[in-house]
């Protein structure tokens, strides 16, 4: 496992944070990494998926990921990602999420990433307005609503096998018996560990999965007609219905600003 630093703590010379910009090409993806600083991942542009041992999460615009310290994660560009990383100190202030979360990027929370991106980190003292961006950032991180773009993976191999199967068909309809029939489980006994697993019901699971893998789709422009029939949705307006339950918001509404 590759092991990726912003550079030892020390180095940030009294920093509450440390910001980076990057650009990737579509498809391309990071090595397998992890910080021994807290990181937010925001992309300007395009849509990341970033995987994590505690499972998935799809990245739209304006929306982050915050992962902390030493969680290994690599990350999937979905078309042309333009990223801004903010790195934190874990001992910089207190309150922050402790657990990885998809976070809803404000306005004001956007406009303070771009503007830690471009502070000097080198200058010492570092400026009072820097100290102050890097403050105001930290306290507006606390007041960012989460949403539940996470798709929990199960360790459990009979249930990995489910899962893959399943993320790789998103129309697939097979019933919670027609998998247990083929792992050679009762269906109770499936849903039971699946549960225990994930967290969720194989259905929800199941339901989930399809709402990320159309997410992804329609960022790239495809359109809710084939997005929503690919998926295993009846109509456009079934998946439309499901996706406004889910998110509070239509899916041609989801991307805007």
């Amino acid at each position: 496992m590759l092991v990726e630093r912003v550079g030892p703590l020390r180095d940030m010379q009294g920093a509450l944070l440390h910001g980076k910009a990057a650009d990737h090409q579509p498809g391309s993806m990071t090595p397998r990494h992890w910080h021994e600083v807290t990181q937010l991942l925001y992309a300007i542009s395009g849509v990341m998926r970033v995987i994590t041992p505690l499972g998935q999460w799809i990245v739209p615009p304006n929306r982050g990921i915050w992962v902390p310290p030493g969680v290994w994660h690599e990350v999937l560009m979905i078309g042309h990602v333009e990223v801004r990383s903010i790195y934190v100190r874990p001992d910089a202030i207190g309150g922050l999420p402790e657990h990885c979360c998809v976070l809803a990027i404000t306005p004001l929370m956007r406009e303070l990433i771009l503007a830690a991106i471009n502070i000097d980190y080198q200058e010492q003292p570092i400026p009072p307005r820097s100290q102050l961006i890097a403050q105001l950032l930290l306290n507006e991180v606390k007041t960012l609503e989460t949403l539940p773009l996470q798709l929990p993976m199960p360790n459990d191999p009979l249930l990995a096998h489910i899962g893959r199967a399943l993320l790789a068909a998103p129309d697939d309809s097979r019933t919670t018996e027609d998998w247990a029939a083929e792992v050679g489980v009762d269906a109770r006994t499936l849903q039971r560990r699946f549960a225990k697993a994930t967290g969720m019901t194989l259905g929800d699971w199941r339901r989930q999965a399809r709402l990320l893998n159309a997410l992804e789709r329609l960022a790239l422009g495809e359109r809710v007609l084939d997005v929503a029939l690919d998926c295993g949705y009846s109509s456009p307006s079934a998946f439309s219905a499901m996706f406004k339950r889910q998110f509070g918001i239509a899916p041609s509404s989801f991307f805007q600003d």
